[in-house]
């Protein structure tokens, strides 16, 4: 047989030659099924060679709060060389690039691939910084009043006698104290106050001014937030202000934040200093931070230790088989990539030491070369509605008591029990009431308390599930017995128990001026728990229920009408009028936090953006047609479509979602509140997995640093008898996990 000329082979394919999308590399393997698949015989091979990095590179200190950047923390990230050929399958003829000779449609497809993937990893680079501050919108036109003049230093709270954490006001030149923390310490809120009362927008904090002004720390109360004041030099010099002889003596904002998370906390979670045993094998493989994918990573190694994804992504389904059934593009499909996470964490082909896959000694610590699941993230990023449909929930039931004597029960599902930590339920509020007398002794004398010194309330898991059932006073409360509103009482139970138990701890607060901050606390959380106490025990003998309005009756429905003063706070935050009143709503008006808890936690919500329904008042919405055929298409009923996509404001992915969170929907059921209606709606929470009470703990998810929008999670996993800590791409055996400092806790079951 005569031998084809490599390059006559290429140009022969040349029809079948495009720019793919930068979502479709292959590994050896499935370039095979792909060309099996769709027939294409044209790719480009990229292969990698790491550079040798010298083992006694020095660390540096960190100076800036981000990582992978100069300053910031070391993420120690590989660097690769990289080499290019064309390759024709099936027989894998090579030609390599670049090459003049090429075709100018082959190399313009390259070039795309390879601009494409550099713009990729600049956005996939494993490094996140604290956001940049912006100028503020009040420094241009800043008014200045009185005749005060500031001197370099010695200065007290205009109001206390605090000396710390102290703010110039740059409109009036008040010396004010910062605002006072959750615990009790900090300032006395008189900075804040005095904007409240007076409306003077930015301050600056003393001790952080320098001749680099740029590191001054400004703030803007209206903007809520670290801003740049490109003016500050004219508005300090009119308090008489030489910046250029000050010396740095406080921690700007961003500084302590630094400060705060390289502390004991961050030592503790990720066992920091400790001899770890490395851990390899099936089941124990890393994930590499993406940048920002630490908190996919620690989720999901969760995730992938229980039996029911196992069975379901791996052993029940190979690689070839998820891709021969995924659609056009299995690249984009999320059966396809939770699958290839499946088999590239759970079968240990790439659970090895970093340091033996370059052909060098095994290494000593944890860290593996791992999986850096690019394609996974990208799928979730794009917001498919089958990875949104949680399918692991179960039911909570509200019982509403009104001052009538009637009830009214309120169902739902959810897949998460979020909880409120009492800290008033602390169990050593002896050792912190003398932790905290030294530790102002301590300030008073211009000491710091050392971190492995510092006392956290300790409150017992038991006490934040007590909490959740606790009866609480809901204000407001229309009463459709009374035809007025009065004070009713609420109380939560669940309706089923799922297979696995996550629980969320809410640390997560809002402090004076609504800035959330999280609460520095340690939750007591025992190996197994029962919570076979907080099942519902639903309408009872003797209950009447509260009756629905009738025609031409008030329009307000049996649950509480928003409050004003909570909508408007939350609005004044940025977050859309119609979320904000339901928020209040669904948290019975309870006070601002609980709203933005219930915010934050439901932005993502199918139906967040439907219209608010008042029972029998619920306003027509139209349909486009086109819609309800497409959900006809996937097997849906058009009645249910119909109402998914009028939940869903017209959204065919937030109503695909809307349908599986509702698998018992039809268009003649109101699922909301069970009152005296002659209609008895399918109950929300049937088809849910149920069982007994009782659990084991067996993951935890815990985060390290002072906001969600920043810091670091690790995951610690009960795994073949011994606790494992996966922290991204180091995995080892545990030596004490942070049981009292989780994030998230995943309890699974106990049968029998």
């Amino acid at each position: 047989m005569e031998e084809i000329n490599p390059m006559d082979l290429l140009r022969s394919n040349l029809s079948r030659v495009r720019i793919p999308e930068p979502t479709n590399p292959f590994g050896k393997d499935y370039v095979v099924w792909n060309y099996e698949k769709t027939g294409n015989p044209v790719y480009l091979h990229i292969k990698q060679t790491k550079k040798l990095v010298p083992e006694d590179r020095p660390s540096k200190k960190p100076t800036l709060l981000a990582i992978g950047v100069d300053g910031g923390f070391d993420n120690n990230e590989p660097e690769y060389e990289e080499t290019y050929n064309i390759v024709i399958l099936p027989n894998y003829v090579a030609l390599p690039f670049p090459n003049v000779e090429l075709p100018e449609k082959v190399r313009l497809a390259v070039d795309a691939i390879l601009m494409a993937e550099g713009a990729e990893r600049k956005e996939q680079v494993a490094a996140w910084t604290a956001d940049k501050k912006l100028v503020s919108a009040y420094a241009g036109d800043l008014r200045q009043i009185g005749n005060a003049v500031i001197p370099p230093s010695g200065w007290k709270c205009s109001k206390c006698d605090k000396t710390e954490n102290l703010w110039l006001n740059l409109t009036d030149g008040l010396i004010l104290c910062g605002r006072r923390n959750w615990d009790g310490t900090g300032g006395n809120n008189h900075a804040i106050e005095h904007y409240k009362e007076t409306g003077y927008p930015l301050a600056v904090k003393l001790g952080t001014i320098t001749a680099d002004l740029e590191a001054a720390d400004v703030f803007s109360y209206p903007e809520d937030d670290s801003v740049i004041d490109p003016l500050l030099a004219e508005h300090l010099a009119y308090f008489g202000i030489d910046f250029s002889s000050l010396q740095k003596t406080e921690m700007t904002t961003a500084e302590r934040e630094l400060d705060q998370n390289t502390n004991f906390d961050w030592n503790r979670i990720q066992e920091s200093g400790q001899e770890v045993e490395p851990i390899c094998g099936p089941g124990y493989t890393g994930l590499v931070n993406l940048g920002n994918s630490c908190y996919m990573a620690a989720t999901m190694q969760v995730v992938f230790s229980t039996q029911s994804f196992c069975r379901r992504y791996y052993m029940d389904q190979s690689l070839k088989l998820a891709f021969e059934t995924a659609p056009a593009d299995p690249t984009v499909d999320l059966n396809m990539q939770l699958t290839k996470l499946a088999h590239g964490m759970l079968s240990g082909k790439y659970s090895v030491p970093a340091s033996e896959k370059d052909g060098t000694a095994v290494a000593t610590d944890a860290k593996q070369e791992g999986i850096p699941p690019r394609m996974f993230k990208a799928v979730i990023a794009a917001s498919h509605p089958e990875f949104s449909t949680m399918r692991q929930q179960f039911g909570v039931e509200e019982r509403i008591l009104c001052s009538s004597g009637k009830v009214a029960y309120n169902k739902r599902v959810d897949n998460i029990l979020s909880l409120n930590i009492p800290l008033h339920e602390a169990t050593n509020k002896e050792e912190l009431e003398a932790f905290h007398k030294n530790k102002a002794e301590k300030v008073s004398e211009g000491k710091d308390v050392p971190s492995d010194e510092i006392v956290r309330p300790r409150v017992p898991l038991q006490a934040c599930l007590a909490n959740f059932a606790a009866p609480e006073e809901i204000p407001e409360f229309y009463s459709t017995a009374l035809k007025a509103k009065t004070t009713a009482i609420k109380n939560a139970g669940l309706t089923s128990f799922p297979d696995y138990l996550v629980l969320h701890m809410r640390k997560f607060v809002m402090e004076a001026g609504w800035v959330p901050k999280k609460l520095d606390v340690y939750i007591d959380v025992p190996d197994i728990i029962d919570i076979s106490h907080m099942r519902s025990k639903g309408l009872q003998p003797g209950e009447e229920l509260l009756p629905e309005s009738g025609p031409g009756g008030e329009a307000e429905s049996s649950q509480p009408v928003a409050n004003e003063e909570i909508v408007a706070q939350l609005v004044s935050m940025g977050f859309n009028q119609l979320h904000c009143q339901k928020a209040a709503i669904n948290t019975f008006n309870a006070g601002v936090e609980e709203a933005m808890n219930w915010l934050l936690s439901h932005m993502d919500d199918a139906d967040i953006d439907a219209p608010i329904s008042h029972g029998a008042q619920s306003v027509e919405v139209a349909v486009d047609q086109s819609k309800v055929d497409t959900l006809i298409s996937f097997g849906f009923q058009e009645d249910v479509a119909r109402m998914a996509l009028k939940a869903s404001g017209g959204d065919i992915e937030k109503a695909t979602d809307w349908i599986f969170n509702n698998p018992n929907a039809s268009a003649s059921s109101d699922m909301d509140t069970t009152t005296s209606s002659s209609s008895v709606p399918a109950p929300v929470d049937a088809g849910l997995p149920d069982g007994g009470g009782r659990y084991r703990l067996f993951g935890i998810v815990s985060h390290m640093g002072t906001s969600t929008q920043c810091g670091h999670y690790v995951a610690h996993i009960l795994k073949d008898g011994r606790w494992v800590i996966f922290n991204d791409n180091k995995v080892g055996a545990s030596i004490n996990p942070p049981k009292d400092m989780g994030y998230l806790y995943f309890f699974e079951r106990i049968n029998g």
